[in-house]
C-alpha cells in the first residue's frame, strides 16, 4: 500500500477516514471500496460490515474533501 508523504497517515498508527476511495491498481480502475474506513497499524483496512481489506490487496486510498 502506498501512501503520499504530505498523506494524514505520515507518522500515525491508526487512522479513521470518514469519505475514502479505495484502489486496488496505479491505474484507479480498480475501485474496491468508496465511503468511511479505517486503516489499522497493521496495514489492513477495515470497511463497513465488519469486512477487512488485505494490505497485499490495496494500492492506495485517495481521500475525499468536502466542500
Amino acid at each position: 500500500m502506498v501512501f503520499a508523504s504530505d498523506s494524514p497517515f505520515s507518522g500515525r498508527f491508526e487512522q479513521t477516514i470518514d469519505d475514502a476511495v479505495v484502489y486496488g491498481d496505479a491505474e484507479m480502475e480498480s475501485v474496491l471500496h468508496e465511503g468511511p474506513v479505517r486503516v489499522l497499524a497493521n496495514g489492513w483496512v477495515e470497511v463497513p460490515g465488519g469486512r477487512y481489506l488485505s494490505p497485499h490487496a490495496v494500492h492506495h486510498i485517495d481521500t475525499r474533501v468536502s466542500e
